[in-house]
């Protein structure tokens, strides 16, 4: 049978239950960083959205792969293609208007730094 080894925690940890111990305060937490917001928040997106036209792609792809890459005899299928894909952009606009004018209670990366470029942190106290 093995033995069983007590958990390991921090060290703040057996401060604090050092200081409870003797009935005196717990020591001060000290934060590693300064507790105040960052200058800007990085642009991510939240989600990526699904993949459109690929048929359309895949179709043009073969058809200048059988036709030695000419544009002339591949024209139904490169604008098809283009149809597809600029009524796939048009769908996407219209969706990020419809999103901006819906303010779903979350603003974006863009809309965060500039709130926090027009109102900084306050670092120096008079």
């Amino acid at each position: 049978m093995g033995s069983w080894s007590s958990p390991s925690y921090p060290a703040w940890v057996a401060r604090l239950a050092q200081a409870k111990r003797r009935g005196g305060k717990p020591p001060p937490m000290r934060p590693s960083r300064p507790l105040v917001l960052a200058d800007h928040v990085s642009n991510r997106r939240r989600s990526l959205g699904e993949a459109t036209c690929i048929t359309e792609m895949s179709l043009m792809m073969a058809c200048w792969k059988q036709n030695e890459f000419s544009d002339v005899t591949c024209s139904r299928e490169i604008q098809a293609f283009l149809d597809c894909a600029s009524k796939a952009e048009g769908e996407r606009k219209a969706k990020l208007l419809q999103e901006s004018l819906d303010r779903s209670g979350t603003l974006g990366a863009k809309q965060i730094n500039r709130l926090l470029h027009r109102f900084p942190n306050i670092t120096d106290y008079h």
